[in-house]
């Protein structure tokens, strides 16, 4: 009983960032908080994940690493549209 409320938390928390992910669509930067908030309850899955079966956390760190790289990028894409297109709004741009 108690093993299923390790995974309960992750799974509403993802599921919450999904949500607030297709129903937020005006600016990219909420856009990309949400995404990062996906990424976040995720690693806590993994996090109880590997320490319910008493593997290392490597692979938490690497998981991490590569989350950081995503925001990275994905600031860097902001700041771009915004000095060309002066502001985050997906309607003032078109995909062609």
């Amino acid at each position: 009983m108690i093993m299923i409320l390790y995974w309960i938390l992750p799974v509403i928390l993802f599921i919450i960032g999904l949500f607030c992910f297709v129903s937020n669509r005006k600016h990219l930067l909420s856009m990309l908080l949400t995404l990062e908030f996906i990424v976040l309850s995720l690693f806590l899955l993994l996090f109880i994940y590997l320490n319910l079966l008493n593997y290392e956390n490597y692979f938490s760190m690497m998981f991490l690493t590569f989350s950081v790289c995503e925001g990275a990028l994905g600031l860097s894409i902001l700041v771009s549209m915004i000095r060309t297109h002066g502001n985050d709004y997906f309607q003032s741009f078109s995909i062609m």
